[in-house]
């Protein structure tokens, strides 16, 4: 199994945006992942783009955003279309996609997965596809009840201190959540777990993702 690195050729920052349908959806899918990212490259950007957001739920999405990208920069943009409703609103959510993709320009994407039963995570995995059509994307899953997972073909081995702040994080940010049969530690750790398996991580631990198109380019001579 080859390994690869994130890194830019040039010495600029890299550009990191992740897309969530709701507060705790990007947290779930890569926040081990965006950690580590984050610690290994302090100088990164990051977007950070909530769809549905209201009440609470926005004070919990800005906090994630805070305490999983540190310490790089991030831009938190928050929405609040109406959870569960986003493919009804998808002129409006279209429009918003299109005002971004003129105000960004990633490195790498972190999206959900198109096989995802969740309309509104449907809805946000086509929009980024269509938006940004030459560019790294990685769709992220979520457990959830209606069993949805699948067999994912990239991971990211995570070391110990990243999966435990996931899982500490998402306790201590999501308080609206918690009374959720399935948000728990166990449900995260357990999913977390399972992908390190696969990937013979180190740690044991690893998030896995979708890679649908991939460019390595590095065969080109200097």
């Amino acid at each position: 199994m080859m390994k690869f690195s994130l890194r830019k050729d040039d010495s600029s920052a890299i550009s990191v945006l992740c897309l969530g349908a709701h507060s705790d959806d990007i947290e779930i899918g890569c926040g081990a992942t965006l950690m580590q990212l984050s610690r290994c490259n302090p100088e990164a950007k990051f977007c950070w783009v909530v769809l549905s957001a209201k009440g609470v739920r926005k004070t919990e999405a800005r906090e994630a955003a805070r305490l999983f990208t540190a310490p790089c920069e991030s831009t938190v943009l928050l929405n609040e279309f109406r959870d569960g409703y986003l493919p009804y609103e998808g002129d409006k959510v279209k429009d918003f996609f299109e005002d971004l993709k003129s105000r960004v320009e990633p490195d790498i994407i972190f999206t959900h997965w198109r096989g995802d039963a969740h309309q509104d995570h449907r809805l946000i995995n086509q929009l980024t596809w269509n938006t940004f059509r030459n560019h790294t994307i990685l769709e992220y899953e979520i457990p959830k009840f209606d069993g949805d997972l699948g067999r994912p073909n990239t991971f990211i081995p995570l070391e110990e201190w990243a999966f435990r702040k996931k899982v500490e994080n998402l306790s201590a940010i999501f308080e609206s959540q918690r009374s959720k049969p399935w948000f728990d530690s166990a449900t995260f750790l357990g999913l977390m777990r399972l992908r390190g398996m696969e990937s013979n991580a180190a740690s044991g631990y690893a998030e896995a993702f979708y890679t649908r198109k991939l460019l390595i380019d590095v065969f080109t001579a200097k």
